[in-house]
This record gives C-alpha cells, sequence and structure tokens, in this order.
C-alpha cells in the first residue's frame, strides 16, 4: 500500500481492534462523532479526530517507519486519546493543549514501549495510550485549567457489595444492549448503536474479527453480572470493553483460527474481567480510570508464553499488521 495520507489516517481507528482498513476506520470515526454529538459531547466529536490527525502526522514528521503509517499505526493510540480526555476533563484551552500534547506522544511512546515489548515478542497494544493518559489526567488534581469532571474522588480502597438478583435485563432489547454498550465503551462510548456500528465496520474487513469482539464483550458484562458486579458498571458496558478486545486479540488476531486458539481466547476474556476488577480497585485512590489497562495486562499475559495452537505457526507477538497484511485492504 502506498502512503495515501487520507487512507493511511482512517486506518488509525480500526487499528484500536487490529483492522488495517480505511472504511472500517472511517465507520468507527463516524459512528463515534455521530454518537458524541447526539449526546450533546460536541467536544469528543472534536477531539477524536483531532488526536487521530495529530498522533498521525507526528510519525510523519519523526519519520517513523512508513509501513506502520500506511497502515494506521501511528494515529490508533491518538484517537483514543482524543476520545479519552475530553470524555474526562471538561472544555478549555488547556485541555485542547492536553489533547495534542498527548495524542503526539503516544506516537513515540508505542515506539519505545515496543522496543522493550521485542525482546519478549509482544506487543505495546494499546498501553502507550493508556500510559500517557493516565498521566496528564493525574495532573488534572494539581492544574486548576484542568477540571477534570469525569475523574472520579479519588478514595481508600473498599469492599463493594451489589445485589446481583437485580442486574437481570429486564426486556431482552435490554440484554442485547449491555454487550453492545460495552463494544462501544472500547473509544469510551455508552451507546449501543455505536457498539452495533463498531461491529458492522469491523465485518465489511474481518467477520472473525467482529464476532470475537461480541464474543469477548458478552462474556466479560454477563460474567460480571453473574460475578455481581456493579449495575451502573454492567449495564453501561464497563465490563465489556476490555474483555472484547482480548477475546478478539487472541481469537482473531495473534493466533491461527483454530480449537486451541479459540479456548485460550474465551479463557482470556474471562481472566480479563477479573483483571478489569482488580485494576479499578487500585486506582481508586488516585480516582483514575482503568481505561484499556486490564486488556493490555492480561493479552500480555497469554501472550508471553509464545504458545502456538497451529502446526508450523512461529510464535512472534511483536507486530500484528505484518501478520495481517494479506488481509487488509489494497484500495482503502
Amino acid at each position: 500500500m502506498k502512503h495515501n495520507f487520507f487512507l493511511s489516517t482512517l486506518r488509525g481507528p480500526a487499528q484500536v481492534i487490529f483492522q488495517a482498513n480505511a472504511l472500517t476506520g472511517a465507520l468507527i470515526l463516524l459512528g463515534i462523532c455521530a454518537g458524541a454529538i447526539a449526546s450533546g459531547k460536541w467536544e469528543i466529536a472534536v477531539g477524536a479526530p483531532l488526536g487521530l490527525l495529530v498522533s498521525h502526522l507526528t510519525g510523519l514528521l519523526l519519520r517513523l517507519p512508513k509501513d506502520e503509517g500506511v497502515a494506521g499505526l501511528w494515529g490508533f493510540n491518538g484517537f483514543l486519546v482524543g476520545c479519552a480526555v475530553p470524555t474526562f476533563v471538561a472544555p478549555s484551552t488547556l485541555m485542547w493543549i492536553v489533547v495534542v500534547l498527548c495524542s503526539a506522544m503516544t506516537t513515540w511512546v508505542r515506539v519505545g514501549l515496543n522496543l522493550v515489548g521485542a525482546a519478549h515478542k509482544v506487543n505495546s497494544l494499546t498501553f502507550p495510550f493508556v500510559l500517557c493518559t493516565w498521566l496528564f489526567l493525574a495532573s488534572s488534581r494539581l492544574l486548576d485549567g484542568m477540571d477534570g469532571v469525569g475523574l472520579s474522588h479519588p478514595m481508600l480502597p473498599a469492599i463493594h457489595h451489589f445485589d446481583s438478583s437485580a442486574l437481570l435485563p429486564s426486556t431482552l432489547l435490554e440484554a442485547i444492549e449491555w454487550p453492545l454498550r460495552g463494544v462501544a465503551q472500547i473509544m469510551l462510548s455508552d451507546s449501543a448503536v455505536v457498539g452495533l456500528t463498531i461491529l458492522i465496520a469491523l465485518a465489511i474487513n474481518s467477520p472473525r474479527a467482529s464476532l470475537w469482539t461480541l464474543v469477548g464483550s458478552v462474556i466479560g458484562t454477563y460474567g460480571a453480572m453473574l460475578a455481581g458486579g456493579s449495575q451502573v458498571a454492567v449495564e453501561s458496558g464497563l465490563y465489556g470493553y476490555s474483555p472484547a478486545l482480548t477475546a478478539v486479540a487472541l481469537g482473531a488476531v495473534f493466533y491461527p483460527s483454530s480449537v486451541g486458539s479459540a479456548i485460550w481466547a474465551i479463557l482470556g476474556a474471562i481472566v480479563t474481567l477479573f483483571v478489569q476488577a482488580a485494576t479499578n480497585l487500585l486506582l481508586e485512590p488516585l480516582g483514575l480510570p482503568a481505561l484499556t489497562a486490564p486488556f493490555c495486562i492480561t493479552t500480555w499475559l497469554f501472550l508471553l508464553p509464545l504458545l502456538s495452537f497451529a502446526p508450523n505457526h512461529k510464535a512472534d507477538h511483536s507486530s500484528w499488521h505484518k501478520a495481517k497484511s494479506s488481509t487488509a485492504d489494497s484500495n482503502n
């Protein structure tokens, strides 16, 4: 693929879920922006494309490997920053400066973390977004120019008791909406329509990736319900998004399709549920969101053993775009 700036940039949102397809990325971006505007959060509709553009331009300015830019790998962390920062920080001049700085920073942080991970044959995934966003959100506690209205109040970890009997969905529509919200929460949206849009966008490039994304969200959402998680968190999809990413990573990206990899992906999604709860608890004293950290942590733990579930499969998880280049679109 040649480096067409417009198409390469549009692949960024798709790469959040490991896809190198401009149409998939465009639909995800459109869905996020439309959902944000519909919910009155115009700043996210501006922040998402801004973060995407800044991080991709940073890759160009730093003269990073062109094949990664063409695949959209410069922009996906910045796109997530553009979704996250306006979600947790009120609009202000400093907030927009942070969106630009944090988005740009993820591009070179990704390069550095991948160099560290290469020794263990694992990829940084979305952790550049997580790390950089945590740092800037934490700074809002001491900077009056950043109003962290969306952040929780720091508190000491406590044992929470929830009435799991109240968690059962009351209608079939509600039962469908919960895991769809889990898919949408990958991009920090709580809209079931946005979640459905993301699944359709994924199916255009990879029906397998779309299926595993939904399966992971179902496992996380209803696993949390059975385990007695917070009703608000379950209904809004906050237990679905990280298991969804883990499931698609293990079930549709880093391993060839097989019974073994399917079992590994399901197990990974289940474990991610517990890692999500643990991460939420550990971050309570800081009042910071988990973001996609549970997905990164769990996926690393499942990739580091370098297991193989198919004959002649060489376990090297330091990159996914080369392995998927044969399925990436040539015209999009």
